[in-house]
Order: structure tokens, then C-alpha cells, then sequence
């Protein structure tokens, strides 16, 4: 059928059927809603993205803190030493 919407095709791979057989099955023959699986998948990947995102901001904020207070002393060239190492060239 035309559509302007993009078509997408899924290749029910070992682990794709291992997820779906036991939605098969409790839904006792009735059709699996791939649309509807998608949509529900998306959305719990983005807000675990997101969790992790928000977990390592406060991270980072708490170890800047912890630095600002001089709890946690600094090398400044072991410092500059990770920055040189990790920031892309």
C-alpha cells in the first residue's frame, strides 16, 4: 500500500524471537502490534538515555562541587595531563 511514511522491515533473529514468543503467548494468538512495540521500546530507551545523561550531570556537578570545596585535591598537570587525553584533537 503507498505511503509517504518510511517502511521499515524486522528480521525476527534469535533474540528478536525470544523477546516475541512469550508476547505470543500471552496474548494467545492474537496479532503482535510491531508499531506498538516500537513506539514502547523507543520511549523507554530515551528515558534510560536519558536517566543515564542525568545520572553522570550529577555526577560531574558533585565532583565539581567536591573540587570547589577542596575536598578533593587537585595535580593541576595530571589534570591537564586526562584533559590532553580525552578532548578530541
Amino acid at each position: 500500500m503507498p505511503t509517504k511514511h518510511p517502511r521499515h522491515a524486522i528480521t525476527e533473529t534469535p533474540r528478536v524471537k525470544q523477546a516475541l514468543d512469550p508476547l505470543r503467548e500471552e496474548l494467545n494468538g492474537e496479532r503482535v502490534d510491531l508499531g506498538e512495540l516500537v513506539v514502547l521500546g523507543a520511549e523507554a530507551k530515551l528515558a534510560h538515555l536519558r536517566a543515564h545523561s542525568e545520572a553522570r550531570a550529577a555526577a560531574a556537578r558533585q565532583l565539581a562541587d567536591m573540587i570547589r570545596s577542596g575536598e578533593v585535591k587537585l595535580d593541576p598537570a595530571r589534570a591537564d595531563e586526562a584533559k590532553r587525553a580525552w578532548l578530541p584533537r
